[in-house]
């Protein structure tokens, strides 16, 4: 078939090679429009659009998909499906009405579960045990339309929402080979999606990353890895200090057993004690030892290395007013 596929971020890359490589013919990549990045805010364009440049395919790029000259260019390009893979803008039905097979979007869960901008940060998030892709006809109602496969993936305990997501755009892009496939030779068939078990996925803000030490350890572990990389877990440290301010963190490993008796049980949510090779955090429950941790203007380092400029109690444990996250 003759595709146009829209995507913009690195997890779209394995879907674009996968369908260079393909029996089908990638005539065209619809992705978003350059944006500014970093401190210069120099111009830069999206992963889709760069490796669609390497690979010699035209890449249309509006600011809303329902502007005349793409919807023109999109009806002369003639596609007879075009994949979707977080190309990160509603498609309006002008557009789904172009291609005769319609638009097919691989999104990372299983649904109806976790419809919307942030499945896999979500399936972590609340602690799932499994969660996978689904390849489906787009509808103009949010990740509802009829479903062509899935795959299922399980959640390992240390999974960031970037691990669990690399893995999902491998496999994911292969999944979508497969239907494309299925649509051509006319076996796919699309089942509608059931009317139970449905839960949505908003986009994480930073407000959604921000750690309350008085959960439990293991709500705050899921909230890190589901935050990692993005948007990334902080807390507020040292109230009232000269280099007070936002501390980054990424995933926390969870002080149980020798961990508990090593991080002292009994620290108040948000309380710091530093030993020589770790710096363990009071929560709701047992305390948790952080990994790697950014304070503001500075690199990311290991919570230990941080540590050594701080200045604990004599008895090892620093106080909340003084050193504690918040």
């Amino acid at each position: 078939m003759r595709l146009v596929f829209a995507g913009t971020p690195v997890t779209a890359l394995p879907t674009l090679r996968a369908l260079a490589a393909s029996r089908h013919a990638v005539a065209a990549v619809v992705t978003r429009p350059d944006a500014p990045v970093g401190r210069g805010k120099k111009m830069h364009r999206s992963p889709v659009a760069e490796l669609a440049e390497e690979l010699g395919i035209e890449a249309l790029k509006p600011v809303r998909p329902n502007e005349g000259w793409f919807l023109d260019r999109l009806r002369a390009i003639a596609p007879d499906c075009c994949p979707v893979t977080a190309y990160g803008a509603l498609l309006p039905q002008s557009a789904l009405d172009i291609p005769p097979h319609g638009w097919v979007n691989l999104h990372f869960s299983v649904l109806p579960a976790w419809r919307g901008a942030a499945p896999v940060q979500h399936a972590i998030l609340r602690g799932d045990d499994i969660t996978g892709a689904t390849t489906f006809r787009i509808v103009k109602e949010l990740d509802a339309g009829p479903v062509f496969g899935t795959l299922t993936e399980p959640i390992r305990p240390t999974d960031t929402s970037g691990d669990l997501l690399g893995r999902l755009a491998i496999s994911g892009a292969q999944l979508l080979v497969r239907t494309l496939d299925a649509i051509e030779d006319g076996t796919a068939r699309a089942v509608p999606q059931p009317a139970d078990g449905v839960s949505l996925a908003p986009k994480l803000t930073p407000a959604d990353a921000r750690v309350d030490w008085k959960l439990p350890a293991h709500l705050i572990d899921r909230q890190l890895r589901a935050c990692t990389p993005d948007p990334g877990g902080w807390t507020e440290f040292g109230a009232g200090r000269p280099d007070a301010g936002r501390l980054k963190l990424w995933p926390v490993a969870l002080a149980a057993g020798a961990g508990l008796a090593s991080g002292g049980p009994g620290l108040a949510p948000g309380e710091l004690r530093v030993d020589r090779s770790a710096v363990y955090v009071g929560t709701g429950t047992v305390p948790v030892r952080l990994g790697d941790v950014q304070p503001q203007g500075k690199r990311r380092m290991p919570a230990s290395d941080w540590a050594r400029g701080l200045r604990p109690a004599a008895d090892g444990t620093a106080s909340v007013t003084s050193l504690g996250l918040a």
